[in-house]
């Protein structure tokens, strides 16, 4: 792969509770939800993942519609990351993305954001790893 540009985050404390860094701009004390025993008391690794993905799903879907010549205004991906047993012991993830695109018509805004399902990087790295729902929403 030729590298365009390389992310990069430090985790320090134990884990799932501690501290996060990555660049300038992230700074933030990382622990468990309350739903999986934790003190719920900073974010935690699922909200950063859900937050990563919108926004780079978001990109691509601009992408996309800017490939076909159209315009998105007040757009808007929303992600929502669940996490439960695999049944093996460990965890899974599942990822549900929410595509709002007003004024575009809903067939061919649900057929920007499959494109865009093809061409993000978030979407290409957990392909057949992980369940991804995409759905289009009118708000």
């Amino acid at each position: 792969m030729d590298v365009l540009y390389t992310a990069e985050a430090v985790s320090t404390g134990h884990g799932r509770t501690g501290h996060v860094t990555a660049g300038p701009y992230i700074d933030l004390e990382v622990a468990p939800p309350k739903e999986m025993g934790g003190s719920g008391a900073g974010t935690n690794p699922e909200q950063l993942f859900a937050a990563g993905y919108a926004a780079c799903f978001h990109g691509a879907l601009h992408a996309v519609a800017r490939g076909r010549k159209i315009t998105l205004e007040d757009s808007s991906v929303g992600g929502r990351v669940h996490i439960g047993p695999n049944g093996q012991g460990g965890y899974q993830l599942a990822v549900l993305l929410e595509v709002v695109l007003p004024g575009v018509e809903h067939d061919l805004a649900q057929e920007l954001a499959d494109q865009a399902h093809q061409v993000c990087p978030y979407s290409n790295a957990t392909r057949g790893n992980i369940e991804v729902t995409v759905t289009v929403s009118e708000d």
